[in-house]
């Protein structure tokens, strides 16, 4: 049974009590000039984080400008970490922005939420300082835009069945595919970061692997307002799902194809 908790029990003033370590949260970006700005300066009002690294896609909108002039540390994707070559998709960037995240926690968060609110970062971390044993958060929430209180297409048509289908113990997370989610540095150092749209599924098992469901947690973050994909992308996001789970699946000798 996966641990489920909800934001309002994580207040800022309560965290700022609790906090006993040093928390980056990490932001992948890509063309998200209307929304960098107030998710930076949302992130830094609580005055939890000691840092907010923006790994920006090479935007051309003015991303890394509004992202810096808000307050955050900017880098650029393809100058982190060079020798891993060409990036390859969100969860290489992920990848390269630990690299220089230099908080005891971590908090990655999606940078094209609108109408951010303060208890994102803090639903989020709040989990890992106020709740006994958890170690790996991961966010949840509700999306308006498709009508639904569970996640997109991809979530409820690939991610959930797989996952109830061949690893049942995580089936309780509503949003596997959230790009939410929450650990000590030390856990993320030890997960993959698979490229692409697979980074969030091969990063839930990995979890499952090192920590166990007992040491998982999902956090209702209420209402999130972001973009969602076009429909021509929804294949390519469903193949890389599915490719983790038989790739996973074959692993442990469970496909023999």
């Amino acid at each position: 049974m996966v641990r489920s908790f909800h934001h309002s029990a994580y207040p800022a003033g309560l965290l700022r009590e609790r906090k006993d370590r040093t928390a980056s949260a990490v932001l992948p970006a890509r063309e998200v000039a209307d929304t960098i700005g107030l998710i930076v300066e949302t992130v830094l009002g609580p005055e939890l984080f000691d840092q907010v690294v923006v790994v920006d896609a090479a935007s051309r909108d003015g991303t890394a400008e509004l992202a810096r002039a808000a307050g955050a540390e900017v880098h650029q994707e393809a100058e982190l970490m060079p020798e891993r070559g060409p990036v390859k998709g969100k969860g290489d960037a992920m990848r390269r922005g630990l690299s220089v995240a230099s908080g005891e926690l971590l908090v990655f968060m999606d940078s094209d939420t609108r109408d951010f609110s303060p208890h994102f970062p803090c639903g989020l971390l709040g989990p890992l300082l106020v709740e006994d044993g958890v170690e790996f958060v991961k966010g949840s929430f509700s999306r308006p835009a498709d009508g639904a209180a569970g996640g997109g297409r991809v979530t409820e048509l690939t991610a959930r069945p797989l996952l109830k289908a061949f690893f049942p113990e995580l089936a309780g997370f509503a949003q596997p595919l959230a790009g939410e989610v929450a650990a000590s540095r030390s856990l993320f150092e030890r997960l993959p970061f698979a490229s692409g749209y697979a980074v969030e599924t091969a990063m839930l098992l990995g979890a499952w692997d090192e920590v166990g469901i007992e040491r998982m947690a999902q956090v209702d973050l209420g209402l999130r307002r972001n973009y969602h994909q076009p429909l021509e992308q929804l294949g390519p996001m469903a193949e890389a799902v599915l490719g983790v789970v038989l790739e996973r699946l074959r692993g442990e000798g469970r496909l023999s194809a």
